[in-house]
Protein backbone atom coordinates (compact mmCIF):
# COMPACT_ATOMS: atom_id res chain seq x y z
CA UNK A 1 0.00 0.00 0.00
CA UNK A 2 1.64 3.10 -0.69
CA UNK A 3 1.15 6.63 1.18
CA UNK A 4 -1.71 8.20 -0.89
CA UNK A 5 -3.39 4.85 -0.57
CA UNK A 6 -2.88 4.63 2.96
CA UNK A 7 -3.79 8.59 3.64
CA UNK A 8 -7.09 7.99 1.54
CA UNK A 9 -8.36 5.04 3.82
CA UNK A 10 -7.46 6.90 6.73
CA UNK A 11 -8.22 11.01 5.92
CA UNK A 12 -11.22 10.11 2.65
CA UNK A 13 -14.24 10.22 5.63
CA UNK A 14 -12.08 13.11 7.78
CA UNK A 15 -12.09 15.25 4.76
CA UNK A 16 -15.07 14.98 3.57
CA UNK A 17 -17.00 15.51 6.36
CA UNK A 18 -15.09 18.62 7.07
CA UNK A 19 -15.75 20.30 3.68
CA UNK A 20 -19.31 19.00 3.68
CA UNK A 21 -19.91 21.65 7.21
CA UNK A 22 -17.86 24.58 5.98
CA UNK A 23 -19.61 24.60 2.19
CA UNK A 24 -22.60 22.23 2.62
CA UNK A 25 -22.42 21.02 -0.48
CA UNK A 26 -21.58 17.16 -0.15
CA UNK A 27 -21.07 16.81 -4.02
CA UNK A 28 -18.51 19.18 -3.86
CA UNK A 29 -16.55 18.02 -0.48
CA UNK A 30 -16.31 14.92 -2.47
CA UNK A 31 -15.00 15.79 -5.78
CA UNK A 32 -12.53 18.74 -3.89
CA UNK A 33 -11.57 15.82 -1.62
CA UNK A 34 -10.84 13.46 -4.65
CA UNK A 35 -9.14 16.36 -6.56
CA UNK A 36 -6.85 16.71 -3.49
CA UNK A 37 -6.02 13.23 -3.64
CA UNK A 38 -4.90 13.32 -7.37
CA UNK A 39 -2.26 15.96 -6.65
CA UNK A 40 -0.98 13.85 -3.83
CA UNK A 41 -0.29 11.16 -6.22
CA UNK A 42 1.68 13.88 -8.39
CA UNK A 43 3.25 15.60 -5.61
CA UNK A 44 3.93 13.31 -2.88
CA UNK A 45 6.20 10.82 -4.44
CA UNK A 46 8.29 13.89 -5.31
CA UNK A 47 8.18 16.52 -2.33
CA UNK A 48 8.00 13.89 0.23
CA UNK A 49 5.25 12.76 2.18
CA UNK A 50 3.53 15.82 4.13
CA UNK A 51 4.22 15.54 8.33
CA UNK A 52 0.44 15.41 8.28
CA UNK A 53 -0.99 13.78 5.28
CA UNK A 54 -4.77 14.09 6.77
CA UNK A 55 -4.62 17.63 7.34
CA UNK A 56 -2.19 18.25 3.98
CA UNK A 57 -5.30 16.75 2.34
CA UNK A 58 -8.35 19.02 3.81
CA UNK A 59 -6.58 22.06 3.29
CA UNK A 60 -5.52 21.25 0.10
CA UNK A 61 -9.18 19.91 -0.53
CA UNK A 62 -10.14 23.65 0.75
CA UNK A 63 -8.76 25.57 -1.15
CA UNK A 64 -9.68 23.86 -4.32
CA UNK A 65 -13.91 24.33 -2.84
CA UNK A 66 -12.82 27.87 -2.55
CA UNK A 67 -11.57 28.13 -6.30
CA UNK A 68 -14.63 26.46 -7.46
CA UNK A 69 -16.92 28.50 -5.19
CA UNK A 70 -14.77 31.43 -6.27
CA UNK A 71 -16.21 31.35 -9.81
CA UNK A 72 -20.38 31.04 -8.83
CA UNK A 73 -20.97 34.97 -8.24
CA UNK A 74 -23.08 34.00 -5.42
CA UNK A 75 -20.47 31.77 -3.82
CA UNK A 76 -18.04 34.67 -3.33
CA UNK A 77 -18.55 35.60 -0.40
CA UNK A 78 -18.65 32.19 1.72
CA UNK A 79 -15.31 31.72 -0.38
CA UNK A 80 -14.08 35.02 1.20
CA UNK A 81 -15.26 33.75 4.84
CA UNK A 82 -13.71 30.38 4.29
CA UNK A 83 -10.61 31.53 2.93
CA UNK A 84 -10.12 34.33 5.84
CA UNK A 85 -10.48 31.58 8.40
CA UNK A 86 -7.37 30.89 10.67
CA UNK A 87 -7.93 27.15 9.39
CA UNK A 88 -6.62 29.22 6.08
CA UNK A 89 -3.44 29.56 7.99
CA UNK A 90 -0.20 28.24 6.82
CA UNK A 91 -0.09 26.07 9.98
CA UNK A 92 -3.19 24.64 8.95
CA UNK A 93 -1.66 21.08 8.11
CA UNK A 94 -0.31 20.91 11.74
CA UNK A 95 -3.77 20.99 13.24
CA UNK A 96 -6.02 20.54 10.52
CA UNK A 97 -7.35 16.76 12.68
CA UNK A 98 -8.48 18.73 15.76
CA UNK A 99 -11.03 16.68 17.74
CA UNK A 100 -14.30 19.07 16.82
CA UNK A 101 -12.95 18.31 13.42
CA UNK A 102 -13.65 14.60 13.51
CA UNK A 103 -16.51 15.39 15.36
CA UNK A 104 -17.87 15.97 11.89
CA UNK A 105 -18.11 12.95 10.71
CA UNK A 106 -20.64 12.50 13.48
CA UNK A 107 -22.33 15.01 11.80
CA UNK A 108 -22.24 13.61 8.74
CA UNK A 109 -23.62 10.30 9.70
CA UNK A 110 -26.59 11.81 11.26
CA UNK A 111 -27.02 13.65 8.03
CA UNK A 112 -26.77 10.58 5.48
CA UNK A 113 -28.96 8.49 7.91
CA UNK A 114 -31.65 11.22 7.88
CA UNK A 115 -35.14 9.30 8.11
CA UNK A 116 -36.22 11.72 4.49
CA UNK A 117 -33.42 9.53 2.78
CA UNK A 118 -34.20 6.10 1.80
CA UNK A 119 -32.54 3.60 4.04
CA UNK A 120 -30.66 1.56 1.40
CA UNK A 121 -29.86 5.02 0.19
CA UNK A 122 -28.61 5.64 3.84
CA UNK A 123 -26.26 2.76 3.96
CA UNK A 124 -24.71 3.66 0.71
CA UNK A 125 -24.35 6.62 1.28
CA UNK A 126 -22.17 6.38 4.19
CA UNK A 127 -19.98 3.36 3.37
CA UNK A 128 -18.86 5.92 0.21
CA UNK A 129 -18.48 9.17 2.35
CA UNK A 130 -17.74 7.98 5.68
CA UNK A 131 -15.98 4.61 5.06
CA UNK A 132 -14.29 5.67 1.61
CA UNK A 133 -15.57 2.87 -0.32
CA UNK A 134 -15.20 3.28 -3.96
CA UNK A 135 -18.65 3.18 -5.82
CA UNK A 136 -17.49 -0.57 -7.01
CA UNK A 137 -17.30 -1.71 -3.51
CA UNK A 138 -20.17 0.36 -2.41
CA UNK A 139 -22.31 -1.83 -5.52
CA UNK A 140 -20.63 -4.93 -4.39
CA UNK A 141 -21.65 -4.78 -1.33
CA UNK A 142 -25.49 -4.20 -2.07
CA UNK A 143 -25.23 -6.50 -5.11
CA UNK A 144 -26.22 -4.18 -7.90
CA UNK A 145 -24.02 -2.64 -10.98
CA UNK A 146 -22.03 -0.01 -10.82
CA UNK A 147 -24.34 2.06 -12.39
CA UNK A 148 -27.34 1.62 -10.20
CA UNK A 149 -25.35 2.34 -7.30
CA UNK A 150 -23.91 5.86 -8.96
CA UNK A 151 -27.50 6.61 -9.10
CA UNK A 152 -28.49 5.90 -5.60
CA UNK A 153 -25.44 8.04 -4.34
CA UNK A 154 -26.41 10.95 -6.63
CA UNK A 155 -30.01 11.16 -5.55
CA UNK A 156 -29.38 10.58 -2.11
CA UNK A 157 -26.66 13.30 -2.51
CA UNK A 158 -29.27 15.65 -4.05
CA UNK A 159 -32.03 14.34 -1.31
CA UNK A 160 -29.74 16.25 1.04
CA UNK A 161 -29.36 19.40 -0.46
CA UNK A 162 -33.05 19.53 -2.03
CA UNK A 163 -34.66 19.14 1.54
CA UNK A 164 -31.91 21.86 2.92
CA UNK A 165 -30.95 18.89 5.63
CA UNK A 166 -28.71 20.23 8.12
CA UNK A 167 -25.34 18.93 9.23
CA UNK A 168 -25.74 18.28 12.90
CA UNK A 169 -26.15 15.84 15.45
CA UNK A 170 -29.98 15.92 16.64
CA UNK A 171 -30.53 17.74 19.75
CA UNK A 172 -31.61 15.72 23.17
CA UNK A 173 -35.40 15.27 21.90
CA UNK A 174 -34.51 13.54 18.75
CA UNK A 175 -31.38 11.29 19.22
CA UNK A 176 -33.31 8.18 20.42
CA UNK A 177 -35.50 7.56 17.33
CA UNK A 178 -32.73 8.74 15.17
CA UNK A 179 -30.27 6.23 16.98
CA UNK A 180 -31.32 2.45 15.49
CA UNK A 181 -30.65 3.53 11.96
CA UNK A 182 -27.22 5.18 12.85
CA UNK A 183 -26.56 1.82 14.81
CA UNK A 184 -26.73 -0.38 11.92
CA UNK A 185 -24.73 1.69 9.46
CA UNK A 186 -22.16 1.87 12.05
CA UNK A 187 -22.09 -1.68 12.02
CA UNK A 188 -21.86 -1.92 8.85
CA UNK A 189 -19.06 0.24 8.25
CA UNK A 190 -17.04 -1.65 10.73
CA UNK A 191 -17.97 -4.79 8.96
CA UNK A 192 -17.04 -3.60 5.85
CA UNK A 193 -13.21 -3.30 7.62
CA UNK A 194 -13.60 -6.68 9.08
CA UNK A 195 -14.28 -8.34 5.75
CA UNK A 196 -10.70 -6.64 4.64
CA UNK A 197 -8.23 -7.10 7.25
CA UNK A 198 -6.41 -4.23 5.06
CA UNK A 199 -8.84 -2.20 6.32
CA UNK A 200 -8.35 -1.33 10.44
CA UNK A 201 -8.73 2.40 9.50
CA UNK A 202 -12.54 1.82 8.71
CA UNK A 203 -12.90 -0.36 12.30
CA UNK A 204 -10.53 2.10 14.34
CA UNK A 205 -13.92 4.85 13.03
CA UNK A 206 -16.31 2.41 13.49
CA UNK A 207 -15.36 2.46 16.67
CA UNK A 208 -14.66 6.21 17.43
CA UNK A 209 -17.65 6.78 16.02
CA UNK A 210 -19.63 4.48 17.89
CA UNK A 211 -17.80 5.79 21.58
CA UNK A 212 -18.76 8.94 20.34
CA UNK A 213 -22.36 8.13 20.60
CA UNK A 214 -21.86 6.78 23.99
CA UNK A 215 -20.07 9.92 25.06
CA UNK A 216 -23.75 11.64 23.58
CA UNK A 217 -26.22 8.84 24.99
CA UNK A 218 -24.13 7.14 28.14
CA UNK A 219 -27.93 5.53 29.23
CA UNK A 220 -28.83 4.24 26.05
CA UNK A 221 -27.56 0.52 26.13
CA UNK A 222 -27.85 -0.22 22.40
CA UNK A 223 -25.22 1.87 21.84
CA UNK A 224 -23.11 0.63 24.71
CA UNK A 225 -23.94 -2.88 23.15
CA UNK A 226 -22.87 -1.75 19.93
CA UNK A 227 -19.50 -0.68 21.18
CA UNK A 228 -19.49 -3.71 23.43
CA UNK A 229 -19.97 -6.01 20.16
CA UNK A 230 -17.10 -3.97 17.99
CA UNK A 231 -14.31 -4.02 20.86
CA UNK A 232 -15.17 -8.08 21.68
CA UNK A 233 -15.03 -8.56 17.62
CA UNK A 234 -11.84 -6.49 17.07
CA UNK A 235 -10.21 -8.34 19.63
CA UNK A 236 -10.01 -11.41 17.51
CA UNK A 237 -8.81 -9.84 14.75
CA UNK A 238 -4.60 -10.71 15.53
CA UNK A 239 -5.87 -14.33 15.15
CA UNK A 240 -7.10 -14.56 12.43
CA UNK A 241 -3.79 -14.04 10.39
CA UNK A 242 -2.15 -11.21 8.46
CA UNK A 243 -2.32 -12.89 4.55
CA UNK A 244 -6.03 -12.60 4.53
CA UNK A 245 -6.64 -16.67 4.74
CA UNK A 246 -9.34 -17.65 6.25
CA UNK A 247 -8.98 -18.73 10.31
CA UNK A 248 -11.92 -20.32 11.95
CA UNK A 249 -12.45 -19.83 15.73
CA UNK A 250 -12.00 -23.06 16.47
CA UNK A 251 -8.87 -23.03 14.77
CA UNK A 252 -7.33 -18.82 16.28
CA UNK A 253 -4.34 -19.56 18.59
CA UNK A 254 -6.40 -17.47 21.42
CA UNK A 255 -3.33 -16.30 23.00
CA UNK A 256 -3.15 -13.50 20.07
CA UNK A 257 -6.59 -12.05 20.75
CA UNK A 258 -6.17 -8.66 22.63
CA UNK A 259 -7.23 -9.15 26.35
CA UNK A 260 -7.51 -5.14 26.86
CA UNK A 261 -10.16 -5.07 24.18
CA UNK A 262 -11.59 -8.06 25.71
CA UNK A 263 -11.87 -7.48 29.21
CA UNK A 264 -13.64 -3.79 27.78
CA UNK A 265 -15.87 -5.44 25.49
CA UNK A 266 -16.97 -7.94 28.57
CA UNK A 267 -17.39 -4.88 31.22
CA UNK A 268 -19.47 -2.94 29.31
CA UNK A 269 -21.75 -6.40 28.41
CA UNK A 270 -21.89 -6.82 32.16
CA UNK A 271 -23.30 -2.95 32.53
CA UNK A 272 -26.14 -4.04 29.32
CA UNK A 273 -27.19 -6.64 31.43
CA UNK A 274 -27.41 -5.13 34.77
CA UNK A 275 -30.07 -2.33 33.12
CA UNK A 276 -32.21 -5.31 31.69
CA UNK A 277 -32.98 -3.79 28.59
CA UNK A 278 -30.95 -6.29 25.77
CA UNK A 279 -31.83 -5.10 22.41
CA UNK A 280 -30.07 -7.06 19.75
CA UNK A 281 -26.76 -5.15 19.50
CA UNK A 282 -26.27 -5.71 23.66
CA UNK A 283 -27.18 -9.60 22.69
CA UNK A 284 -25.19 -10.36 20.07
CA UNK A 285 -22.16 -8.64 22.46
CA UNK A 286 -23.30 -11.47 25.31
CA UNK A 287 -22.64 -13.80 22.94
CA UNK A 288 -19.20 -12.70 21.78
CA UNK A 289 -18.13 -12.36 25.05
CA UNK A 290 -18.98 -15.90 25.92
CA UNK A 291 -16.78 -16.69 23.16
CA UNK A 292 -14.18 -14.40 24.32
CA UNK A 293 -14.53 -15.73 27.64
CA UNK A 294 -13.17 -19.88 26.49
CA UNK A 295 -9.58 -20.38 26.75
CA UNK A 296 -10.40 -22.99 24.30
CA UNK A 297 -13.13 -23.39 21.99
CA UNK A 298 -13.80 -26.86 23.77
CA UNK A 299 -14.39 -24.51 26.66
CA UNK A 300 -17.22 -22.72 25.04
CA UNK A 301 -20.49 -22.21 26.68
CA UNK A 302 -22.96 -23.82 24.25
CA UNK A 303 -25.71 -24.10 26.19
CA UNK A 304 -25.61 -20.22 27.23
CA UNK A 305 -25.11 -19.19 23.84
CA UNK A 306 -28.05 -20.84 22.62
CA UNK A 307 -29.70 -19.16 25.16
CA UNK A 308 -28.94 -15.81 23.96
CA UNK A 309 -29.93 -16.68 20.43
CA UNK A 310 -33.48 -17.40 21.54
CA UNK A 311 -34.02 -14.23 22.74
CA UNK A 312 -31.93 -12.40 20.02
CA UNK A 313 -34.16 -13.89 17.50
CA UNK A 314 -37.13 -13.24 19.49
CA UNK A 315 -36.52 -9.74 18.94
CA UNK A 316 -34.56 -9.86 15.35
CA UNK A 317 -36.49 -12.69 13.24
CA UNK A 318 -34.11 -12.78 10.79
CA UNK A 319 -32.93 -16.03 8.54
CA UNK A 320 -28.88 -14.43 9.24
CA UNK A 321 -29.71 -15.05 13.03
CA UNK A 322 -31.25 -18.28 12.59
CA UNK A 323 -28.51 -19.92 10.89
CA UNK A 324 -26.05 -18.74 13.71
CA UNK A 325 -28.14 -19.90 16.27
CA UNK A 326 -28.23 -23.56 14.09
CA UNK A 327 -24.38 -23.79 14.05
CA UNK A 328 -24.38 -23.41 18.50
CA UNK A 329 -27.56 -25.63 18.65
CA UNK A 330 -25.22 -28.07 16.05
CA UNK A 331 -22.46 -27.52 18.93
CA UNK A 332 -25.22 -28.64 21.95
CA UNK A 333 -27.62 -30.97 20.22
CA UNK A 334 -25.47 -32.54 17.74
CA UNK A 335 -25.09 -31.64 13.84
CA UNK A 336 -28.24 -33.55 12.65
CA UNK A 337 -30.16 -31.07 14.63
CA UNK A 338 -28.26 -28.37 13.35
CA UNK A 339 -28.72 -29.45 9.63
CA UNK A 340 -32.68 -29.66 10.04
CA UNK A 341 -32.91 -26.35 11.41
CA UNK A 342 -30.72 -25.01 8.58
CA UNK A 343 -32.65 -26.62 5.90
CA UNK A 344 -35.73 -24.81 7.34
CA UNK A 345 -34.44 -21.45 6.34
CA UNK A 346 -32.78 -22.76 3.34
CA UNK A 347 -34.71 -21.51 0.63
CA UNK A 348 -34.15 -17.83 2.54
CA UNK A 349 -30.91 -17.91 2.26
CA UNK A 350 -29.97 -19.43 -0.73
CA UNK A 351 -27.48 -17.77 -2.24
CA UNK A 352 -25.65 -16.92 0.94
CA UNK A 353 -22.43 -18.76 1.05
CA UNK A 354 -22.00 -18.87 5.09
CA UNK A 355 -24.94 -20.80 4.84
CA UNK A 356 -23.60 -23.26 2.23
CA UNK A 357 -20.44 -23.47 4.28
CA UNK A 358 -22.47 -24.30 7.61
CA UNK A 359 -24.25 -26.67 5.80
CA UNK A 360 -21.27 -28.58 4.41
CA UNK A 361 -19.76 -28.76 8.04
CA UNK A 362 -22.47 -30.37 9.48
CA UNK A 363 -22.93 -33.08 6.71
CA UNK A 364 -18.84 -33.94 6.91
CA UNK A 365 -19.55 -34.12 10.96
CA UNK A 366 -22.04 -36.96 9.54
CA UNK A 367 -20.12 -38.69 7.39
CA UNK A 368 -22.24 -37.85 3.97
CA UNK A 369 -18.44 -36.22 2.24
CA UNK A 370 -20.37 -36.20 -1.22
CA UNK A 371 -22.83 -33.74 -0.25
CA UNK A 372 -20.66 -32.05 1.95
CA UNK A 373 -18.37 -31.16 -0.60
CA UNK A 374 -20.89 -30.07 -2.92
CA UNK A 375 -22.02 -27.63 -0.41
CA UNK A 376 -18.68 -26.60 0.36
CA UNK A 377 -17.92 -26.46 -3.81
CA UNK A 378 -21.47 -24.11 -3.97
CA UNK A 379 -20.18 -21.72 -0.78
CA UNK A 380 -16.87 -21.32 -2.62
CA UNK A 381 -18.87 -20.34 -5.82
CA UNK A 382 -21.18 -17.35 -3.53
CA UNK A 383 -18.47 -16.49 -1.25
CA UNK A 384 -17.48 -12.65 -1.43
CA UNK A 385 -13.99 -12.64 -1.32
CA UNK A 386 -11.14 -14.28 -2.81
CA UNK A 387 -9.95 -15.85 0.95
CA UNK A 388 -13.32 -16.57 1.54
CA UNK A 389 -13.29 -18.58 -2.00
CA UNK A 390 -9.88 -20.22 -1.47
CA UNK A 391 -10.75 -21.52 1.75
CA UNK A 392 -13.96 -23.30 0.95
CA UNK A 393 -12.52 -24.82 -1.96
CA UNK A 394 -9.96 -26.30 0.01
CA UNK A 395 -12.66 -27.55 2.31
CA UNK A 396 -14.68 -28.99 -0.70
CA UNK A 397 -11.02 -31.00 -1.79
CA UNK A 398 -10.26 -32.33 1.55
CA UNK A 399 -13.52 -33.60 2.25
CA UNK A 400 -13.54 -35.16 -1.72
CA UNK A 401 -10.06 -36.86 -0.62
CA UNK A 402 -11.75 -38.17 2.75
CA UNK A 403 -9.85 -36.04 5.38
CA UNK A 404 -11.42 -34.52 8.23
CA UNK A 405 -10.50 -31.24 9.41
CA UNK A 406 -13.52 -30.39 12.10
CA UNK A 407 -12.57 -32.98 14.35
Amino acid sequence: MDDVERAYREAHGQAVATLARLFGDITLAEDAVQDAFVTAMDRWPRDGVPDNPAGWIVTTARNRAVDVVRRNRRGRELAEGIASDRLRAGTTADSEMTEPMRDDQLRLVFTCCHPAIRVEHQVALTLRLIAGLTPSEVASAFLVSEETMAKRLVRAKYKIKAAHIPYRVPDDAELPGRLRVVLSVLYLVYNAGADDLNRRDLRAEAIRLTRRLVDLMPAEPEAVGLLALMLLSDARVPARGGDGDVVLLKDQDRSLWDRSLIAEGQALVLACLRRRRLGPFQLQAAIQALHCAAGRYEDTNWTSIVRFYDRLIAVMPTPVVALNRAVAVAETQGPDRGLLLIEEIAGDLSNYYPLHAARGSMLQRLGRREEAAKAYARAAELASTESATRFLRGQAELVERGQDRTK
